[in-house]
């Protein structure tokens, strides 16, 4: 039977190390979700507006997400701001800085198309039955809107979680940055290391994303 290189997850404390590098991550990507969907649903609204101004203003900021790699994002404010203007922040702070700037605009264009989404007809039928503006939103457009978001949303929610493994590259001690630490410490006693401990990180993250995919199924299959 080949070496898998499990046993160094024994080892230690290296299993407990890699929980709480699992802890970081989702941490760090659960903050940012929240203020993504607080942010996000107010560039939502701003996207659906005819004004030009606002439109050409959230337009551009969705184009420069859709088109800068996070790494590069994460670069710019992690290693650039901080020489440029002089402040100091910490490898975490700019995570949740980018991951925020990135999810806001991935759910502000998600907020968007679950408005455009709903029938022209839902809001002739609220204005025929005396309903206002804020009561069409509040009873007819909201909760519709809400019906097809969730499930888009949590979709989002796993990319960020998935992606945060991107932070190790600025020094953040996450999960990722735990498993080669234990490589680099174990190389000779364990050449194998790696593909063990790589494997727990891919079952980690696994764990940590699949419930959430699971519910986005379930909601999608309810709500259809």
């Amino acid at each position: 039977m080949p070496d898998l290189g499990l046993e160094v997850l024994f080892k230690g404390k290296n299993f407990a190390r890699l929980l709480e590098g699992l802890g970081v991550a989702l941490r760090i990507s659960l903050i940012s979700v929240v203020i993504s969907i607080v942010a996000g649903i107010g560039v939502g609204m701003l996207m659906t507006w005819k004004n030009p101004i606002s439109r050409a203003i959230t337009r551009c900021y969705l184009e420069i997400v859709r088109i800068m790699p996070q790494m590069v994002l994460l670069f710019i404010v992690f290693f650039g701001t901080t020489r440029v203007f002089g402040w100091n922040l910490s490898g975490e702070i700019s995570a949740v800085i980018v991951f925020s700037f990135w999810g806001t605009a991935e759910m502000g264009d998600l907020v968007r198309g679950a408005l455009i989404s709903i029938p022209q007809h839902q809001y002739e039928s609220a204005y025929a039955l005396g309903l206002t503006g804020i009561q069409t939103y509040q009873y007819v457009v909201l909760p519709q809107t809400v019906r097809r978001l969730i499930p888009l949303s949590i979709n989002l929610i796993t990319r960020m979680i998935k992606t945060t493994s991107l932070i190790l590259m600025i020094g953040v001690v996450e999960v990722l940055k735990v498993a080669q630490q234990i490589i680099e410490a174990n190389r000779m006693s364990s050449p194998n290391a790696a593909f063990g401990l790589y494997l727990t990180v891919f079952l980690l993250y696994f764990l940590a994303c699949w419930p959430f995919s699971l519910l986005a199924r379930y909601l999608e299959k309810r709500w259809r």
